[in-house]
């Protein structure tokens, strides 16, 4: 069995049982906990950012906050899409080294909220290092389909992590 990638802090990041926000990226469903999600609003005029990579689209302003914005199409290495009528922006609190922090992702479609049991959810796959599944916490089976559980909390403390942090102590 495939052991789950560290989280932020240190430990394992694994799927729990609980409910769960699904939403579409390249026609695939994807999944994260409901707890993390703060609300879902229409895509705003996003800021862009220099220096900052592909994935990053920029900054929004949410009545006073500024947020930072990932396609998370682009982060996944997939097919993007235009924008249209159903992409949105998830709003959601992630883990940061001083409490928590919003971080906003783009993604083409909200579904729905399920409730996944610990049956419903598999370990995620071995795929013998051929595909980066660092940000992938589970595979849910439930509903007819396959649902790729994400935590949001690595993907945001590796996007944002300190140069030194992310490359390697400075010369």
């Amino acid at each position: 069995m495939h052991a789950p990638a560290p989280t932020p802090h240190g430990t394992p990041a694994e799927a729990q049982a609980g409910k769960y926000l699904t939403f579409r990226l390249s026609g695939a469903l994807y999944g994260l906990p409901v707890l993390a999600v703060r609300e879902i609003i229409r895509l705003l005029p996003i800021t862009p950012v220099a220096a900052m990579p592909p994935h990053v689209r920029g900054v929004v302003n949410l009545r006073g906050k500024v947020i930072p914005l990932v396609d998370l199409r682009m982060r996944f290495g997939l097919v993007s899409t235009p924008d249209n009528d159903r992409t949105c922006i998830i709003v959601t609190q992630v883990a940061a080294p001083a409490g928590s922090r919003l971080y906003g992702v783009i993604v083409e479609g909200v579904e729905e909220v399920v409730a996944l049991k610990a049956d419903d959810i598999e370990p995620t796959p071995d795929f013998g290092g051929a595909v980066d599944v660092r940000f992938i916490t589970g595979i849910a089976t439930a509903n007819a389909g396959l649902t790729t559980l994400i935590d949001l909390d690595t993907i945001a403390a590796a996007d944002f992590a300190p140069a030194e942090a992310a490359d390697g102590p400075a010369a």
